[in-house]
C-alpha cells in the first residue's frame, strides 16, 4: 500500500495510500501568474477525494475544500471554524468532522490521523515574505490587539497588488473569523507516519513528542515558536523544528510563489543548509508539482 503525495501549491498536497484519497488542504485554484501546476487545475477539476483535512480556515488553505467535498462526498476534517465556513458554503453537516486537537480518527482500515493544535506564522509581523535566510528579530511581546490591527493593514496592503489579487480575493473572501485555530495532523499508514503542518507555527512541547518518519514542515513567512515569532531565519526555524520532530525526511509545504507582490518563491539552499546543522541525519525532499513523490521509499529510519 504506497503512500504517493501530489503537491498541488501553496500548502495544498493530495495523499493517495492504496485506494483512499486525501487532500490536505483544498486551496487549488490561483491567481494567474502565481505559481503551480502547468496546465493549471482548478477545485472544480478534482473529481476523487475521500477526506480533505485544512490546517486552518484562511482562505490559502480552505478555499475549494466546499466544490471537492460536494463534487466527491469527502468529509472535512478541521477545526469548529472550518465547519462553520464549509456549512454556510453549503457543505452538508454529515460531510463535517469538527476537531480541536487530541482527536484519533480512523480514515480507513489500518490508517488513522491524529490531531494536534498548533500554531499560525507570526504573518501580522511583516507585509511580504522576506527572504528565506533573512534574520527578524523584535516584534516581541506585542498584544492580540495590536496584532489585529497589523492584519488589517496587511490586508489592504494586499488588496493594492493589482486586478487579478482584488479578483481572487473577492472570490475567496468567505468570511473567516481569523485562522479559527491552527491544527497538525499526523498520519499513521501501513507505511510509515506522516506529519502535516500548513503554516510556519507551533508549540514546542507538542511538535517535540510526535515523531514521525516523515514531516511536512511549512516554509512560509515569520515563524512562531511557542506564541512567539522567531529570533532569527525562516530557514532556521524550519531546521529547529525538524529537529525537535526528528523525522528521517522533510518535505516543505507553502514555499512557492502562490501570491505574486506578497509571496517569493523560497530558496531551499538555506534551509538545506540549517537542517544539516540541526539534524543532520534527515534528507530534505523537494517533490514537484504533481509527480507522485513516494513518501517512504528509501527512507533510512533509526
Amino acid at each position: 500500500m504506497t503512500a504517493t503525495l501530489d503537491w498541488y501549491g501553496c500548502a495544498t498536497y493530495r495523499l493517495t495510500i492504496g485506494d483512499v484519497v486525501v487532500f490536505l488542504d483544498a486551496y487549488v485554484d490561483r491567481v494567474p501568474g502565481a505559481a503551480g501546476p502547468n496546465p493549471p487545475v482548478k477545485a472544480d477539476d478534482i473529481d476523487r477525494a475521500d477526506w480533505i483535512v485544512v490546517g486552518h480556515s484562511h482562505f490559502d488553505h480552505l478555499w475549494g475544500a466546499e466544490r471537492i467535498a460536494a463534487r466527491t462526498g469527502a468529509t472535512i476534517i478541521g477545526s469548529h471554524e472550518t465547519v462553520r465556513v464549509m456549512e454556510a458554503a453549503g457543505v452538508p453537516l454529515a460531510q463535517l468532522m469538527p476537531v480541536a486537537g487530541g482527536e484519533r480518527i480512523e480514515l480507513a482500515d489500518g490508517l488513522f490521523v491524529s490531531v494536534y493544535p498548533s500554531l499560525h506564522s507570526c504573518v501580522w509581523s511583516h507585509q511580504g515574505m522576506h527572504p528565506v535566510d533573512e534574520v527578524c528579530l523584535g516584534d516581541l511581546f506585542v498584544t492580540h490587539q495590536e496584532r489585529q490591527d497589523r492584519m488589517g493593514d496587511l490586508f489592504s496592503y494586499i488588496a493594492t497588488l493589482g486586478e487579478d489579487t482584488r479578483n481572487h480575493l473577492r472570490a475567496s473572501a468567505q468570511g473567516p473569523r481569523g485562522d479559527g485555530h491552527t491544527l497538525v495532523f499526523l498520519f499513521d499508514t501501513p507505511e510509515g507516519s506522516l506529519l502535516y503542518q500548513d503554516t510556519s507555527g507551533h508549540w514546542s512541547g507538542i511538535v517535540a513528542d510526535l515523531r514521525p518518519d516523515v514531516a511536512i514542515i511549512a516554509a512560509a513567512g515569520r515563524g512562531n515558536v511557542d506564541g512567539e515569532p522567531i529570533q532569527g531565519s525562516l530557514a532556521q526555524f524550519v531546521a529547529r523544528q525538524a529537529a525537535l520532530l526528528k523525522p528521517a525526511r522533510v518535505i516543505l509545504s507553502h514555499h512557492d510563489n502562490w501570491l505574486p507582490g506578497f509571496s517569493i518563491a523560497t530558496d531551499v539552499e538555506p534551509i538545506r543548509t540549517e537542517l544539516a546543522r540541526w539534524l543532520p541525519r534527515a534528507e530534505l525532499a523537494e517533490p514537484g508539482y504533481l509527480d507522485g513523490f513516494e513518501v517512504f521509499a528509501g527512507l533510512r529510519r533509526g
